[in-house]
């Protein structure tokens, strides 16, 4: 009689669930960000739950966006620039890459300097220190680390997003007023409300998120052997897992979003703080103003600071990346992170140029923060021609074939761009 060797089915399909997760949860992880930390504290502490409804409504359509973008990379075989480029002139093409090369090195200022403000928060060290030290490690990993490794990193560093819905039940919330103001869409038509909404769509759906997940899809497709002199060997197969993964991880960046907007409200609005600085100002003030248990404030303190350095840790790299691929591609350099560092000069040479610049932004008098904030409302405006050139190229049967987009990935992609340009124009016309 034979043996049935499969003791633990469900340990089984819960780690093959786990395998499928890749670009789109990295992705998807990459969003909550220092930089989107910050936008989203500030959001709940200004508007209380008056935004909450974004993280809800908007998981739809950031969904379909990054879908549109993965398959694009799956497809062709290409990042997003280099399709750009095969299909566009130069004057959109330069456009495109001037875009997420300027709005990435400010998003990596900032973002190094909250990391090494919440790590003050938690060991008395010198900011100089820190962030010299946080620079150094992101480097060292990008570029003498091989993909394979280098993304079960970032897999790993994925899981600090746990940090905000633990804070989010550390704390007392008032659960009937929380789901109501989560589905029950609040708008206001002034200046403050418009200009902050638009950062909170600039910090979803983002250009560099664009460029990252499909340059990671063809990363994938060169560490899996699918590409065969340069063109894709794929299926349907290849496109459902690579949905499952992209799904998952909106899914769980936009919970994030959600809980952070949460917290900002439930703790900062509510006692009357409405307006930061950093993302490590909102961890600060959390100390003194929890009080759910014995040191509770200080737990939450704690946990709001290592998603801070963890999430910095996994994005910096992501936008230093997407920057490089967005560069390389449009040069016509190597661009992979499989590539050791002496075949792909410019390539890392642009990830390295764009973190010390990041880094230096900390120490010349700029205000990381402000910069950080308008470039937020900056990708929200400029996202907008961005989903237009997506929603062009995943619809045309020249460049994608049978994988074109269906009715639905075109009616929620052109809702997208519609939406985020009513709320670009409306932001504008309040000034």
């Amino acid at each position: 009689m034979k043996k049935n060797t499969n003791t633990n089915p469900g340990k089984k399909s819960i780690w093959k669930w786990l395998t499928v997760l890749g670009p789109g949860l990295t992705t998807g992880a990459a969003d909550d960000d220092p930089f989107g930390i910050a936008t989203y504290s500030q959001t709940g502490a200004q508007f209380g739950y008056g935004q909450l409804w974004t993280a809800l409504y908007m998981l739809p359509f950031m969904t379909a966006v990054q879908e549109a973008c993965a398959r694009i990379g799956l497809v062709t075989g290409k990042g997003i620039a280099a399709v750009v480029k095969d299909n566009y002139n130069r004057t959109v093409l330069y456009g495109v890459v001037g875009l997420v090369v300027i709005a990435n090195t400010i998003n990596i200022g900032a973002d190094i300097g909250a990391m090494a403000s919440a790590a003050q928060l938690l060991i008395p060290i010198p900011f100089t220190v820190l962030t010299l030290s946080f620079t150094a490690l992101i480097l060292l990993l990008e570029i003498f680390t091989n993909y394979k490794v280098y993304s079960r990193i970032l897999k790993w560093l994925a899981l600090t997003l746990l940090s905000y819905p633990i804070t989010v039940f550390i704390i007392h919330q008032d659960w009937p007023t929380v789901l109501k103001a989560t589905v029950t869409p609040h708008f206001e038509f002034n200046f403050a409300f418009l200009f902050i909404i638009t950062g909170v769509f600039g910090t979803t759906i983002t250009p560099y998120m664009f460029f990252w997940e499909a340059s990671q899809e063809v990363e994938e497709e060169r560490e899996k052997g699918l590409l065969r002199k340069g063109k894709p060997a794929i299926s349907w197969s290849h496109i459902h897992r690579m949905r499952k993964d992209n799904t998952a991880g909106m899914i769980i960046s936009e919970f994030t979003t959600w809980c952070i907007l949460l917290v900002g409200a439930t703790v900062l609005h509510n006692s009357g703080i409405k307006d930061l600085k950093t993302a490590a100002d909102a961890a600060k003030a959390l100390e003194p103003l929890v009080h759910s248990f014995p040191n509770a404030g200080y737990l939450a303190k704690l946990i709001f600071s290592v998603g801070i350095i963890g999430l910095g840790l996994l994005a910096v790299p992501v936008l230093s990346g997407s920057a490089a691929y967005a560069v390389s591609e449009a040069a016509n350099w190597n661009a992979s992170l499989n590539l050791k560092l002496k075949r792909a000069h410019g390539f890392y040479g642009v990830i390295t140029i764009a973190t010390v610049i990041g880094l230096i932004i900390n120490f010349v008098g700029i205000n990381p923060v402000k910069a950080l904030v308008f470039t937020a409302v900056l990708n929200g405006v400029a996202a907008v021609p961005l989903l237009f050139l997506i929603v062009k190229i995943t619809a045309s049967e020249k460049i994608m074939g049978e994988y074109k987009s269906g009715w639905l990935s075109k009616a929620l992609l052109w809702i997208t761009f519609i939406v985020m340009g009513a709320a670009s124009v409306a932001l504008f016309f309040t000034l």
